[in-house]
């Protein structure tokens, strides 16, 4: 469906390593910490998730660190389908999205028509983003027609709904099945792709963040069009959050460093960036009593 030239895997995992050993100090490094925390987008996906939790991680989401000036709210929260209307209420007011999983998340597997249901659940409950997931066992039997008729079927019924398409890069195997999924759920009309469900062991990874941002550059330069990037799974600390936003920054530009255009799927991060935040204005750690629960 799509040409591209196969991945230099060496060249790939070398430019990601080069870009990981920037050192980013004093204001830029508190801007960036900053611009992380916009950009998370706080996440709670477990089979024991309650109105309450959500409402919890939602105020988190809303005042990360309270009584600090300039702390930034999160991106959104992510949450279920069932959840979707508790947390748009706990949001209200604010500058926080909320966002749905969808399509039998995270395995992609069920009927096209059970996908486009959850889908359109989740937006009636007033989801302002969808995460889905794309069939990873189609893709890897060849029936990328399939996976892109899918993409295309979800983003009808968004409309105005940004869509994230999850590529589950861990199950894909190769850096060119990463690539072509990658072209494949852009010219299907994802605004967003995404790295992974953080469901497996392997998830984000700079060469996969990387690749994707070749994938989204290519795209822009032939299209003109925009789309985003959002890793997520594996991200726990400052440092790999601001090694991200530099490969964003040194691939696709300053246009993409804003959660319009970028996104990390953060649990435990946004906790680590506190820490490094108030250790970078006072010069020690705040104690884990001072960080608001979600």
């Amino acid at each position: 469906m799509l040409s591209y030239a196969p991945v230099e895997a060496v060249m790939l995992e070398q430019r990601a390593a080069d870009l990981a050993k920037r050192s980013i100090k004093s204001t830029a490094k508190r801007a960036g910490i900053h611009l992380a925390i916009a950009c998370c987008d706080l996440t709670t996906l477990e089979g024991k998730d309650s109105e309450g939790r959500v409402r919890s991680l939602c105020a988190k989401a809303i005042a990360p660190r309270p009584g600090w000036p300039g702390v930034p709210s999160v991106a959104a929260v992510c949450v279920y389908p069932s959840l979707v209307a508790a947390a748009k209420d706990a949001v209200r007011g604010s500058s926080v999205k909320v966002a749905s999983v969808a399509t039998a998340f995270p395995s992609g597997l069920s009927s096209l028509g059970v996908k486009l249901a959850d889908t359109q659940a989740a937006i009636d409950a007033g989801a302002d983003e969808i995460d889905m997931v794309i069939d990873r066992g189609a893709f890897l039997s060849g029936k990328e027609d399939v996976v892109f008729d899918q993409i295309a079927a979800v983003k009808r019924v968004c409309g105005d709904v940004h869509l994230k398409v999850i590529l589950e890069t861990g199950e894909l195997g190769t850096y060119d099945n990463i690539r072509r999924a990658s072209d494949l759920a852009l010219a299907a009309g994802a605004d967003f792709i995404k790295t992974s469900t953080g469901k497996i062991g392997v998830s984000a990874t700079l060469p996969t963040a990387l690749l994707m941002c070749e994938a989204i550059r290519d795209f822009h330069r032939a299209t003109g069009q925009r789309r985003g990037l959002k890793v997520a799974g594996g991200v726990r600390t400052t440092k790999q959050a601001l090694s991200y936003l530099v490969v964003v920054k040194e691939t696709l530009g300053e246009p993409w460093l804003s959660p319009e255009l970028f996104r990390i799927g953060a649990s435990s991060l946004l906790d680590d960036l506190l820490m490094q935040l108030e250790k970078d204005v006072t010069g020690r750690y705040a104690g884990a009593d001072y960080i608001p629960l979600g």
